[in-house]
């Protein structure tokens, strides 16, 4: 069980070559997404990176689009698997979205809706395809 796990908003290069590469890492190898649809937006996000006893373990991030704002790209590296590293994740993106942040809604792998489900989302909308990956629609309550 690791002893410390830290979740911090990155703007530096070098932290952000580090989310770019745990995402890189789940992603683009272990599911096969198009290494260009794995970027996609990136510049317009605010990134944070996860890690564990000091070690990158974990990425993801946030932006705003025309329908609210939207969580995505949470990855965590199969060493980290199964030590609270995303709920700890996603609490502190949304911990950071702004105080008037209206819709916040994500798209949820489907075998990932009741990990979702219990820090308060839920499904809307019917199963889709996104990047060859099934997908639902989740919001937050």
């Amino acid at each position: 069980m690791p002893a410390t796990i830290i979740v911090k908003k990155v703007t530096e290069q070098a932290d952000l070559d580090k989310t770019n590469a745990i995402r890189y890492e789940v992603f683009v190898i272990e599911q096969n997404c198009p290494p260009h649809l794995e970027v996609e937006h990136n510049d317009e996000s605010v990134h944070f990176l996860a890690t564990v006893d000091g070690e990158p373990a974990g990425a993801c991030r946030w932006r705003k689009t025309e329908n609210g704002y939207k969580l995505e790209r949470f990855a965590v590296l199969k060493n980290f698997r199964g030590y609270g590293l995303g709920q700890e994740m996603v609490k502190a993106v949304l911990a950071d979205l702004p105080a008037d942040a209206g819709h916040i809604y994500l798209n949820s792998q489907t075998h990932a809706v009741s990990f979702y489900k219990k820090l308060g989302f839920e499904t809307s909308g019917p199963e889709f395809e996104e990047a060859g990956i099934k997908h639902y629609k989740m919001v937050k309550k």
